[in-house]
């Protein structure tokens, strides 16, 4: 039978996992060398869960029992284990059997499956995890069904069987319960299964974030060194659980370190230990993680490097380190990490190598650079921000950025997401999580390496064929707030974590410089912001002047956010006063207090202690109503928003020093108006935000350009927020064909398809979009002049006549291209001229297609990332979407509004909507194209790549002038899978 190192053994259904309690577990199937763990696994068993398991007395196994539940062939009979330190913690098994319920093999698709989990584990959510894994096995052997019986009184069991959301049908039969599941899964499993994945996952983290007791591994005998460095911050911050110092090295008189108990191992400590800093160069880690994971050490902190970052030898370090700690259920950060910060007021952890920890504030942060990290925590400092947490992850092996969304997602003292990231290991479900902690408060991200073309040193990821932009695209889409340098993170950070959100982008600019104001304006229009004209206060403004004009420019109803500009003033004697600050910020203050929930921000040159002063002492913020932040504080009126997506130019008619805005933007932006809900999507009750009155503070920025920038982000996310409140519908159409193209699909695959994928003839793809209601205008080969002629007199006049050659496609720059041919004798005199200049027929492959009415010429496409997903493309065709790069994404399946706003998005989109005086085209066509290309590629995995090019879009109407499609096998979805932590 097979063993685990046989070539049989299925080694791809092995899976590291979180449980409920936040604890990890590997699940493994069962072999031929488990009989003692399996007898060991089975003595811990309670004679209560033996009896639900058997339905009688079951004290011991048999030889016979042992052999069969240990000798499976991978197919009829399968059986899974959940280990915890090697040792057996559950097990589940299932064995094939046909409608009589006797053992059988396929086709038959029905299998009886039975559980025992170990009482000491019982409630950590284990049966439910191997619930999921042994049912993505028996899919994967044609098993359609499952069967158990239960006893009534097992209601454990009973519920983890009704609470997984697959469809089933329950009977009662000689005194036991019988269950049927349909294991096809369904939109209600996959949110079963996805809520369990988000409290596992937060659970972990949590545990990590507020432990009871830290012992610091490696603390030096002697100051100095890492390890003493850690505990120094750990009591200088006033960590309050209990703190242990462990080195090995230790005698038996040195029972204390900085007033610390000390101990020579983990295991001497004899108290339980939740989290343990690891403190000791690389060769010695291994030592320590065994120590901790054989004491019941909960989480790591690995600070070690000459890990992955060193080479070969230190990935493959690496990955043994992390097979380690999730041997023995334990999470771990790092390695060559900085270490963890919570300022909550019930734990107060400094676990890291940063000496000040940040003042206790309503933002968390997340890097994967320690240098960054520190850079980060100095600029917080600066400018008086406070964390609630921070991790800087280094290599980040294990827990990552995903993992914190989705304990952020809920933490109450988190307002605010700021993320330094290098890499992103899971692009499909950061973006999931994402858009879900987007809908409650905001994400902000700054991606390093972008365009290095190589995994930064240390991250061990699987590689993605998607470029950078199109990332960033789709996260933008998700609600993420992406900016370019760690400055414009914390300076974004400022505003959304002290600042209600802005209604619109209509801005209200007021100061003591005319040309700092000026400035203010520029930057505005630069950033796609509608100003009204800055208002002078002139060079003589006291506080109190300033007072009165924001409390003006706030009561405003036209505006929706104010910039305040302050230089040195004038004093009574005319000389500059740059006075201390304190004065202008209690007016600035005093104003915003009383106004209604408006987002302020200040732009200052030389005026001392200013900036500290606004983020010191914090304002009474006047809420109207319970404030999360990033919740636009909406007037009745609901103006138009003009910016343009995904863009930071100006609308096409900005409004000039002088006059006031007015609702509207041209016809190629979206308005959304109206308020934002007042619970956010997946968001907590109003009575668990921030409450009225509540203090927040006034952002200050040494330069016009970081305020308003800062401020457009903030514009740009609140009007995603309205948006995602309605994310529209994926297109449904009648004349959708969707049996007839799998059909097709299957057909054109073949019953051994290469996996390599296959592209399709031009007809067969012509026939399969046609199937979804896409028709492709015929084309005809030309291969010489009489041919072309009579395909001219099939097609009727007026012809194209064009080359297919590779590097003329596309191209009609270089010629390749005659159009308006009305006759044989234009016909014959272009392909006079064609091949004369180009070459040969048969190098140029010429073709004949009847003209098709004039319009703007456009591509769309679709393709299949296993890391990313499917994603919608579109652009204008020719250079602008190849030279300049001007194509807009979205993630498949798209709805209405995300077509929408694909057409949108592009800078080069107002062609479409009648620029200069041209006529605009037919842009509902457009937006359905791009909704059946969208529901061809959801509907059809197998379908990996789409392109439609070129696109005529016409003032009514459009033409596809050719489309080219590619088929593989159906591509895995990890994200539809059983839950597992990701091994790289």
């Amino acid at each position: 039978m097979t063993t685990a190192s046989d070539p049989a053994y299925p080694a791809h259904w092995e899976a590291d996992v979180v449980l409920r309690d936040g604890g990890t577990a590997r699940i493994r199937p069962i072999t031929t060398e488990d009989a003692e763990r399996l007898v060991s696994f089975y003595e811990l068993v309670s004679d209560e869960s033996k009896y639900y398991r058997f339905f009688a007395p079951y004290p011991r196994l048999s030889a016979k029992d042992v052999h069969r539940f240990t000798h499976h062939d991978y197919v009829d009979r399968v059986g899974l284990a959940a280990t915890v330190g090697g040792e057996f913690i559950a097990t589940v098994r299932y064995d094939r059997i046909n409608a009589q319920g006797r053992p059988a093999s396929a086709p038959a698709d029905e299998a009886e499956v039975a559980f025992l989990v170990q009482d000491a584990h019982q409630g950590r959510g284990v049966a439910s995890t191997l619930l999921e894994h042994i049912a993505a096995v028996a899919r994967e052997r044609g098993i359609r069904r499952f069967a158990a019986e239960v006893l009534p009184a097992n209601n454990k069991m009973i519920k983890v069987f009704t609470d997984a959301g697959y469809q089933q049908k329950r009977s009662f039969e000689d005194g036991s319960v019988h269950l049927t599941l349909d294991l096809e899964p369904t939109a209600e499993s996959l949110a079963v299964q996805r809520a369990r994945e988000h409290r596992a996952e937060a659970r972990s983290v949590q545990r990590l974030l507020a432990p009871g007791s830290v012992a610091v591994v490696g603390t030096g005998r002697v100051p100095g060194g890492v390890g003493r460095t850690v505990l120094r911050n750990l009591l200088g911050a006033g960590f309050t659980g209990r703190t242990y110092a462990v080195n090995r090295a230790l005698g038996p008189e040195q029972r204390e370190l900085d007033g610390v108990p000390a101990f020579p191992s983990v295991a001497a400590i004899g108290e339980p230990v939740d989290l343990a800093i690891v403190a000791v160069p690389a060769e010695r880690v291994p030592e320590a993680v065994a120590d901790c994971g054989e004491h019941g050490v909960q989480s790591l902190v690995v600070l070690a490097a000459d890990y992955a970052e060193s080479g070969p030898d230190g990935r493959e370090r690496q990955r043994a380190l992390v097979r380690q700690a999730r041997s023995y259920g334990m999470r771990l950060i790092g390695p060559n990490a900085f270490g963890i910060i919570n300022t909550a007021a019930g734990v107060r952890l400094n676990a890291s190598l940063a000496p000040e920890p940040p003042a206790a504030g309503r933002i968390g942060l997340f890097t994967q650079s320690g240098a960054i990290g520190i850079a980060l925590l100095s600029g917080l400092y600066r400018r008086g921000a406070g964390l609630s947490t921070f991790i800087s992850s280094g290599n980040r092996a294990d827990l990552s950025g995903n993992d914190f969304l989705q304990y952020w997602y809920e933490d109450p003292a988190t307002d605010v997401v700021l993320l330094y990231l290098e890499s992103i290991g899971n692009p499909r479900k950061f973006t999931r999580l994402a858009r879900r902690t987007a809908a409650a408060k905001p994400v902000v991200v700054v991606k390093g390496a972008r365009h290095s073309g190589t995994t930064p040193p240390g991250h061990a990821v699987p590689v993605t064929r998607v470029p950078d932009a199109t990332v960033s695209a789709l996260l933008r889409q998700a609600g993420v707030i992406l900016v370019g340098t760690v400055t414009e993170l914390v300076d974004a950070g400022l505003l959304l974590a002290g600042q209600p959100l802005p209604a619109g982008p209509r801005v209200a600019i007021l100061g003591n410089s005319e040309s700092l104001g000026l400035l203010t304006y520029d930057a505005c229009l630069t950033e796609g912001l509608r100003p009204l004209k800055p208002l002078d206060l002139t060079t003589g403004a006291t506080p109190a002047d300033f007072r009165a004009a924001l409390a003006a420019a706030l009561a405003d109803d036209a505006c929706d956010a104010v910039v305040v500009t302050a230089i040195p003033w004038v004093g009574e004697n005319g000389a500059m006063e740059s006075g201390d600050g304190q004065v202008l910020a209690d007016a600035l203050r005093e104003a915003a207090a009383a106004a209604p929930a408006k987002p302020v921000a200040v732009v200052h040159v030389e005026i001392g202690g200013l900036a500290e002063a606004l983020s010191a002492a914090a304002r009474t913020v006047n809420r109207g109503a319970p404030r999360t932040p990033g919740t636009s504080a909406t007037p009745d009126h609901s103006p138009a928003d003009p910016l343009l997506p995904g863009t930071g130019r100006a609308p096409a008619d900005p409004v000039p020093p002088g006059a006031n805005s007015a609702p509207g933007g041209p016809p190629w932006t979206k308005s959304s108006g109206g308020s934002a809900p007042s619970t956010p999507t997946g968001g907590k009750p109003d009575n668990d935000l921030p409450a009225r009155g509540e203090a927040a503070r006034i952002p200050a920025y040494p330069a016009a350009e970081r305020a308003v920038r800062a401020l457009a982000e903030a514009v740009r996310y609140a009007r995603w927020r309205r948006e995602a409140a309605d994310p529209g519908k994926v297109g449904e159409y009648d004349d959708i064909d969707e049996p007839g193209a799998a059909a097709l699909i299957d057909r054109l695959l073949g019953p051994a398809p290469d996996p390599r994928g296959t592209t399709l003839a031009a007809p067969d793809a012509e026939e399969l979009i046609g199937r979804y209601g896409i028709p492709v205008r015929p084309t005809l080969p030309a291969p010489d002049p009489d041919r072309a002629v009579e395909a001219a007199r099939r097609l009727g006049y007026p012809v194209a006549l064009k080359t297919t050659a590779p590097h003329l496609r596309h191209r009609p720059d270089l010629g390749g291209v005659r159009l308006d041919l009305a006759d044989e004798r234009q016909l014959a005199r272009a392909y006079a001229e064609l091949t004369a200049t180009l070459g040969k027929p048969e190098e140029l492959g010429p073709v004949v297609q009847a003209m098709v009415p004039r319009g703007v010429d456009t591509v769309v496409r679709a393709s299949i990332d296993s890391a990313v997903g499917a994603v919608l493309s579109f652009g204008l065709a020719g250079a602008a979407s190849e030279l300049l790069g001007d194509t807009a994404h979205r993630l498949i399946p798209a709805t209405d509004r995300d077509a929408a706003e694909l057409l949108r998005s592009i800078r080069t989109a107002p062609l479409l909507f009648g620029w200069r005086g041209s006529a605009p085209v037919d842009t509902a066509a457009l937006e359905e194209l791009l909704l059946r290309v969208s529901r061809l590629v959801d509907d059809h995995p197998e379908v990996v790549a789409v392109g439609l090019e070129p696109v005529i879009v016409a003032q009514h109407g459009l033409s596809v002038l050719g489309a080219s499609v590619r088929l593989a096998p159906a591509p895995p979805r990890t994200d539809l899978g059983p839950r597992r932590l990701p091994s790289y």
